[in-house]
């Protein structure tokens, strides 16, 4: 039993045989919390504003992408961050993509904090929403203010929260303002104590809901300990080569399962 569940028996659990698997030690840990977004973003900057001086740079298993993970306090809890690579999305057409996308989706941390450049918001938002349709404990740093204020860029934070259906936290980083609020939102959605209604197109046109059922059902029968086959089967759909690679080679449940990766027939995707 992890700390998590430990504590707080209705409060999400993240995967630590998943996260062990993908080289992260997590036995020590209340939370583990992501870090995503966009190159140039200020991620880095938000990573050193939450972990100070306790993190350490090590490499991704069986990858030669240096990984980042430090550790902060709050309100007697410990929580382990990792600083994912910097993508622009998580369709997995790169090594960074496939790490980001492999943490988030197997990994299930607590909360994923997906900071986003307030000067370039709609072309952030393509992350955020990307990885709203995989996780619904989520928190948007929204940083950079004080650049959008000097280029008169105005955002409507409580909007936005309202959209995304998920904490936003107005912030510059660089100079710790909105760091308290960061890590409140954090631990608010951690616990459960902020119940996230992330945006999702929650039914598509009845030809393609059946494609998506279909394909679940033979995600969830090949690898019942997959978490939201309902989003693998529209990557399927989609045509996404790395995820129908994998499962033709019988890795999409490495990271879930122990015992031998079987084969899902892939007939429904043509």
């Amino acid at each position: 039993m992890t700390a998590v569940t430990a504590t707080c028996e209705t409060c999400p659990a993240y995967n630590a045989a998943a996260l062990k698997k993908l080289g992260v030690q997590v036995e020590a840990a209340d939370y583990i919390i992501a870090l995503a977004g966009n190159p140039n973003t200020g991620k880095s900057t938000v990573f050193n504003a939450l972990t100070g001086l306790r993190q350490h740079v090590g490499n991704w298993a069986g990858k030669t992408v240096s990984r980042a993970e430090g550790a902060f306090r709050f309100n007697d809890k410990k929580y382990k961050v990792i600083d994912l690579p910097g993508t622009y999305s998580l369709l997995s057409t790169s090594v960074d993509e496939e790490i980001a996308r492999d943490f988030i989706l197997f990994g299930q941390p607590s909360v994923t904090v997906v900071v986003v450049d307030a000067t370039r918001l709609e072309r952030n938002l393509n992350l955020a929403l990307q990885i709203l349709q995989i996780t619904d404990r989520v928190v948007v740093a929204l940083n950079l203010m004080d650049e959008a204020e000097r280029h008169g860029i105005q955002i409507d934070v409580r909007h936005l929260s309202r959209k995304l259906g998920v904490p936003v936290v107005p912030m510059v980083a660089r100079k710790m303002q909105g760091v308290p609020e960061l890590l409140q939102a954090i631990e608010q959605v951690a616990t459960g104590a902020y119940v996230t209604r992330p945006y999702r197109i929650r039914q598509y046109d009845e030809r393609l809901e059946q494609a998506v059922q279909t394909l679940v059902e033979a995600i969830h029968a090949e690898y019942p300990d997959l978490p939201n086959a309902r989003w693998v089967a529209l990557r399927l759909l989609d045509g996404d080569a790395s995820i129908e690679q994998a499962i033709r080679e019988g890795r999409l449940g490495d990271l879930t399962r122990n015992n031998e990766p079987g084969v899902i027939a892939l007939e429904a995707v043509s």
